[in-house]
């Protein structure tokens, strides 16, 4: 990793699974690449959300991505999968049973 970057993001197998994060949050730097990426999110916004943050990481996090967006999109969609698979294992829940239109209130569980 540059030096620059390696400042910024840190991979620690006891954080978020071992994902590149950036420094000292659990802020993965597939976070950042969608809020600004497919959210449209600039830069100082992201910062302006996340006081913890800097333009700094913001922008390493960016660069991260960049050079490494092949592992980090697989990772990303291991972890789509995983959802997805756990959704269908666990059957539905409480709120597919509000989705539906014929629900009964008497049925649901009491809050």
């Amino acid at each position: 990793m540059e030096p620059i970057v390696a400042k910024h993001i840190e991979i620690d197998p006891a954080r978020c699974g071992g994902k590149p994060c950036i420094a000292g949050t659990r802020i993965r730097v597939w976070d950042v690449y969608v809020w600004h990426e497919l959210q449209g999110r600039s830069a100082e916004e992201i910062v302006h959300d996340f006081p913890q943050l800097s333009l700094s990481d913001v922008h390493a996090a960016l660069a991260y991505f960049w050079e490494h967006q092949e592992a980090i999109r697989r990772q990303m969609k291991e972890g789509e999968d995983l959802a997805s698979r756990l959704r269908r294992e666990s059957g539905p829940g409480l709120l597919d049973d509000l989705r539906r239109k014929d629900a009964d209130p008497s049925t649901l569980p009491p809050r």
